[in-house]
C-alpha cells in the first residue's frame, strides 16, 4: 500500500501540473496555478516524508500536513474549474478526475490518520 499511495501522490503532482501547463497564461491563472502546483506536490513530497517519521507524533504531524495539502489541492481545482468554465476552456475531462482524486487521497489520509490515533 505504501508504494501504491507514493506513486498515486507523485502522479496526482504530475497531473495537476499537465492541466496546469494547459491553462492561460494571465496574472489571474498564474496566482491560482502557481498555488495548485504547490500544494499538490506537497501532497507526494510529504508522502515520501511520511515513509521517514521518526516517531508516532511525527508520523501524525506528517499526515496532518499531507491532509491539509490535499485538501487545498481540492479547493484550487474548484476555484480553477469555475475560472475556466466561465471562460469555456472545456476541460472537464481533467478537472473532474483530479479532483476526486483530491478527495479519495484525503479520505485515505483521514482514516490512516484515526487508525493510528486509535493504536495510540
Amino acid at each position: 500500500m505504501k508504494e501504491i499511495m507514493k506513486n498515486r501522490t507523485k502522479k496526482f503532482a504530475l497531473d495537476c501540473w499537465i492541466l496546469c501547463s494547459k491553462l492561460p497564461k494571465s496574472r489571474e491563472f498564474n496566482a491560482y496555478v502557481s498555488q495548485l502546483i504547490r500544494c499538490s506536490s506537497s501532497v507526494g513530497a510529504n508522502y515520501r516524508a511520511l515513509q521517514r517519521a521518526k516517531s508516532n507524533a511525527d508520523f501524525i504531524n506528517k499526515l496532518k500536513i499531507i491532509e491539509e495539502e490535499a485538501d487545498e489541492s481540492h479547493f484550487f481545482l474548484e476555484l480553477l474549474y469555475e475560472v475556466s468554465s466561465l471562460q469555456n476552456l472545456k476541460l472537464d475531462n481533467e478537472f473532474i478526475p483530479l479532483t476526486q482524486e483530491a478527495n479519495e487521497i484525503t479520505a485515505i489520509i483521514v482514516s490512516t490518520l484515526k487508525t493510528v490515533r486509535n493504536k495510540s
